[in-house]
């Protein structure tokens, strides 16, 4: 029979070990991209001088955009996974700026209903080759 104090005890070891190492930091979602005309429409009519000169901005999708409370929000993105392997540019965490809404932008997305939908330079900064939606991991900062 087991001892119920070593039980106890592993079990509150694993618990802060968890704690203590998490493996998730942030939002799971997904991500697509989109490409030029810029024009964000949604979040400062038109005005382009909301784009960071890096070009690491996102269009944000119906699950973050909360009623426009999403523009100019700064997010660390990083890819962990896609339907084809080793799509993920490995380590590579970005910062971008949600400049528009995903509905609204001009160009229209790859694919439909993601949360975030990032310029072409995002998007190749963290996926490489033409999958068009991978899975993404986010953070406001």
């Amino acid at each position: 029979m087991s001892n119920p104090l070593f039980l106890s005890g592993f079990l509150f070891s694993a618990f802060f070990t968890a704690h203590l190492f998490q493996f998730c930091h942030g939002d799971l979602g997904t991500a697509t991209f989109y490409t030029a005309p810029y024009l964000p429409t949604a979040c400062a009519g038109k005005d382009t001088s909301v784009f960071p000169a890096s070009n690491l901005f996102a269009a944000a999708g119906e699950g973050i955009w909360e009623n426009g409370a999403a523009c100019g929000r700064q997010y660390q993105v990083r890819c962990f996974s896609a339907d084809v392997p080793k799509s993920c540019v490995p380590d590579q965490i970005i910062q971008l700026t949600i400049v528009d809404r995903a509905i609204s932008t001009v160009t229209k997305p790859t694919r439909g209903d993601t949360t975030m939908v990032l310029s072409t330079t995002a998007y190749k900064s963290i996926v490489q080759g033409s999958v068009s939606l991978v899975n993404i991991e986010f953070r406001e900062v």
